[in-house]
This record gives structure tokens, C-alpha cells and sequence, in this order.
């Protein structure tokens, strides 16, 4: 039979019209696929990370505070986190391994309180330090203030979490009451629960103890001391100390009939539990970042 042009040019768009409705039907149903497997990630700067954990926290400024950056800058976008004691050069170097150019660090970065790179004239080894944080990307902030300051003090917290110490923990004090055990077995513990190789120790092995107060990192001798009369614990357990204040004092204590005992764990190793805990504080907050924690370490070698 013989078609007629009008037939056949209706034919041609009828055809021309199902394909690009096929062909729109089939980019729709691909279109979701390809959304799946990119989805989109939120990006934070450090300020960013900075500002939550202020809110978070409920966290007010604190003035003259040593929590600043040490290296890099707050506009910085944060490809992932570690929490640390110490940002020493092995941990610097372990964050980029793992992608993350954003260390949170309790304790100095440069060797002082404020971290002055001016602190000992001709300080080559600060620069150098420098350098390798500029080389990598990488910015640190000092968290010190105000992870002390969070309900609970974080450090403890963290802490008491490690040695299995929570069910006796109360947010107000230091000072907890545990099930009586000896001295020496509440050694074996400390040292099994917290990785330590040594300790050092004033008091007998065989007496019993379940009043203990723990203190960690450096708050001083006369906090020390003033905890020590004012809460009356079985054993003081300290971070570390002068030894020529609060080490007397428990001497002397004891020389005068007194049973109380002395644990010094180390800094590091005293505080490093609570930024692991850290870790699982934070990360909940967010979830589109890697939050990990990397131990510095206790830098000493126990012979």
C-alpha cells in the first residue's frame, strides 16, 4: 500500500518521540545509581572543629589560654583528626600517613608551657619542627584548658574509663573508693590497664589500700599536698611531681606513722587515656570526619 508523505513524516516523529522518552526513562532510573556512590561530604575547618567543640562542650573562652594554634591556620579544610599527648615528630608524621592534617594535642608542641620557639635562644630544633609541619599540612592545636573543662574533666574521665574505675566515679572529686586490694596488686593493675612498663612507688607492697586519689598530668606539689591532707586517701596517684616537694612529704608522712602511699605513673602516660577518650567524644559530632588517636608514647627507656 502506498503511504502518503503526511503518513510517513507522523511515523518518523512517533518514533523520534518514544526514543527520547526511552532514553529519559532510562537516565532517570540511572540518575539515583550514580548519587549513591558519590554522595556529598560536609567539609569543616579547624575553626570549624574548634567552634563545635566549644559548643558541644559548653565551653566558654577562656582568657590567656594556652589552647591556641601552634601551627597552620583555622581556615584550614580538615581531611581527618588525631588526638594526642604530645605532637612530637613521630606522630606528625604517623597523622599524614593516616590522611589526617589535624592534630589535637593536650600538651606543647615547642618544649614550654606557651610554646615560645623563643624560649632557649638559638632553638634550631623548634624550627626544624616548624618546618615539618609546614611540610606536611599540618595545623596543631593545643587542647589543654579546656578539655580539663568539659563535665566530666575529660582526662580523668578517660581514665577512670581505662582502669574500669567508672562505677566508683563521681564528676566532683578526684578521689574514689575501690573494692580493698594490696598495694602491690593495685600496681599490677595500673601498669596492665594503662600499658606501663615501670613505676615508681613510696609505701609497702602488702598493705591494703581502697581510698585512692588520682591526679594526673602536672597540677603541682601544693595541689598535690593540699589533695593528700584534705581528702586523706590510702594512695595518691600522680602523673608526675617535683621530688623535692611532694615526694618529701609523703617520706615524711610516713616516717611519722602515717600509711599513706605514693604511685607516680609519668605525664604521658597518666593523661594519655583521656585523649583516647577523646576520640569518642568527638567523633559521634563528626560524622563525615576520621577521628583517631595517636599515643606519643612514654619517651623514656627503663633499664
Amino acid at each position: 500500500m502506498k503511504r502518503s508523505a503526511k503518513t510517513t513524516l507522523n511515523r518518523r516523529k512517533f518514533i523520534t518521540a518514544s526514543a527520547i522518552s526511552v532514553g529519559g526513562l532510562a537516565l532517570s532510573s540511572v540518575t539515583p545509581a550514580f548519587t549513591k556512590i558519590l554522595p556529598s561530604r560536609k567539609q569543616y575547618t579547624v575553626q570549624n572543629i574548634i567552634d563545635l567543640i566549644m559548643k558541644e562542650g559548653n565551653l566558654l573562652p577562656i582568657k590567656g589560654t594556652v589552647d591556641t594554634l601552634k601551627s597552620g591556620e583555622p581556615g584550614l579544610i580538615v581531611t581527618g583528626i588525631v588526638t594526642t599527648m604530645f605532637a612530637t615528630v613521630e606522630v606528625i608524621k604517623e597523622a599524614a600517613k593516616l590522611g589526617a592534617n589535624f592534630i589535637i594535642a593536650h600538651e606543647p608542641t615547642f618544649y614550654n608551657h606557651r610554646d615560645d620557639i623563643n624560649w632557649v635562644n638559638n632553638n634550631d630544633l623548634a624550627r626544624q619542627k616548624q618546618a615539618l609541619l609546614k611540610a606536611q599540612h599540618t595545623t596543631v592545636w593545643r587542647c589543654h584548658d579546656y578539655i580539663h573543662s568539659l563535665k566530666p574533666d575529660a582526662m580523668l574521665y578517660g581514665a577512670m574509663k581505662k582502669l574500669n574505675w567508672l562505677p566508683y566515679f563521681t564528676t566532683n572529686t578526684p578521689t574514689i573508693t575501690i573494692p580493698q586490694t594490696s598495694l602491690a596488686a593495685l600496681v599490677k593493675h595500673l601498669k596492665t590497664s594503662l600499658g606501663i612498663t615501670h613505676l615508681r612507688i613510696i609505701g609497702d607492697l602488702n598493705q591494703y589500700c581502697s581510698r585512692v586519689t588520682y591526679l594526673p598530668g602536672a597540677p603541682g606539689g601544693q595541689m598535690q599536698v593540699s589533695v593528700a591532707i584534705n581528702q586523706k586517701p590510702d594512695v595518691l596517684i600522680v602523673g608526675e611531681l617535683s621530688e623535692w616537694e611532694t615526694a618529701e612529704y609523703i617520706r615524711d608522712a610516713r616516717l611519722l606513722g602515717s600509711k599513706i602511699s605514693l604511685i607516680i605513673l609519668g605525664h604521658n602516660m597518666s593523661e594519655d587515656p583521656g585523649m583516647d577518650y577523646f576520640v569518642d567524644w568527638l567523633q559521634p559530632k563528626l560524622t563525615d570526619l576520621k577521628v583517631q588517636h595517636v599515643p606519643s608514647g612514654d619517651p623514656f627507656t627503663w633499664l
